[in-house]
Formats: C-alpha cells, structure tokens, sequence
C-alpha cells in the first residue's frame, strides 16, 4: 500500500538508518586509523622492502574505487565460499580503505617534522623507537589532527557506498523508504540534510582545530 507521506515509522527508520552510518564510520575510522598507523611507520621504515610493501599497498588501494573495494570484499569472498553480512563486508571495505589514506596522511605528518628535530633527538643517544614516541610523534599528532578530523567528513559521507552491498544505513533506508511512498525529492532531501547535520560539525571542528594548533605555522627548527 502506497503511504501519501513520510509518518513516524519513517522518521524512526530514518533515525536508525543514521545510527548504522555512525556505527560504520566509527568502525572504519577506528580499524583504518589502527592500519593506517601501522602503515605510516613502514613508509617512513629503514627497511626497503617495508617502505615498498607500504608504498605498493596505497597505491592500490588509493587507485581503486570504493566501490570496487565493497564488490571484492561481498561478492568476491562470497564467489570463494566466504558469505559475509553486509555489515562485515562493508566494514573490512572501509578500513581497507580508510587505513590506505590516513596512513599516507600521518607519514607526511610524520615527515613534515624538522630535520633538527630528528637530529637533536638522535644527538641525545636516543633509540629511533625513542626519538619516534618522545620527539616526533607528539609534534606530528598536533599536525596531523586537523587533516584527520577532515578526513572523517569523508569517512561519514563514502558509508553511502554500503547500500549498494544492502547494507541498510541512511541512504538505504532512504530507498526503502522511497519505494513505498515515491517521492524521491522530500526523502532524498531529508538524507541530504542530515548528512550535512553529521558532517558540518566535523568540517567546522577541523578549521577550529587548524587554527588553535597553529598548523599553518612552521614549526620553528631551531632548538
């Protein structure tokens, strides 16, 4: 039966639908960040084969669309007799996904650090495991906060991609929706604006975090 509008199961759906984006965003930020955390210190490794497995595994994943990287992960594994949930699936996507860009995100963090920073911390008899957690990585995190903040805006924003494995989040629901009332410019503009609900504040908390760390200023090399 063809509803004439949206009533409060749709609103409540809707509702749901924006509960499972959050909950995958997080998912991927989180798994990626961990990956990705991993990966930025192999590229900056001493070990060649390290930095090229590194290397080699952003630029295939940065070269492959996300949507390709959600059909490999719940079509492909299922061809291969591994059937996943669309939740799982899209999962493992988004942080394949997202751990291929935070981790080349962090490592220009990581070296956008002063040589004289490297060098006084290597002048003190530091171990690198030493000079990376007492003097590196603390000037790269206040560098790298804004631009991953950034980032999650487009974390939040590729879970859309999810519906295509079925994976009900806000813009599957959207069509659910849209199938039993067919008025695709009220439902789509409600996703659009809560969309916008959930990633504006980001964008905004990104700049205000540009500006309180003073990341547009170098930091000063001599010591």
């Amino acid at each position: 039966m063809i509803d004439g509008g949206l009533n409060l199961f749709h609103i409540q759906f809707l509702a749901v639908g924006v509960l499972w984006t959050v909950c995958l965003s997080l998912i991927a930020f989180i798994g990626g960040g961990l990956a990705g955390g991993v990966i930025a210190l192999c590229r900056i490794s001493p070990n060649k084969a390290v930095r090229w497995l590194a290397i080699g595994w952003i630029q295939l994943i940065q070269g492959t669309p996300l949507l390709v990287v959600l059909f490999v992960c719940y079509f492909g594994l299922s061809i291969m007799g591994l059937e996943l949930p669309g939740l799982v699936a899209a999962s493992i996507a988004m942080v394949v996904y997202v751990s291929a860009y935070l981790g080349e995100i962090w490592r220009g963090c990581i070296e956008s650090v002063p040589r004289t920073q490297w060098e006084a911390a290597e002048c003190l008899a530091l171990s690198r495991a030493q000079r990376m957690r007492l003097v590196v990585l603390p000037q790269a995190l206040r560098i790298a906060t804004p631009p991953t903040v950034g980032f999650m805006v487009q974390i939040v924003k590729n879970t859309s991609l999810a519906s295509i494995v079925g994976f009900v989040e806000l813009v599957r629901a959207g069509q659910l929706i849209n199938n039993s009332i067919f008025q695709p410019f009220l439902v789509y503009l409600i996703i659009a604006a809560l969309y916008f609900a959930m990633c504006f504040p980001l964008s905004v908390w990104s700049r205000k975090l540009e500006q309180r760390l003073h990341v547009g200023t170098r930091i000063p090399s001599e010591t």
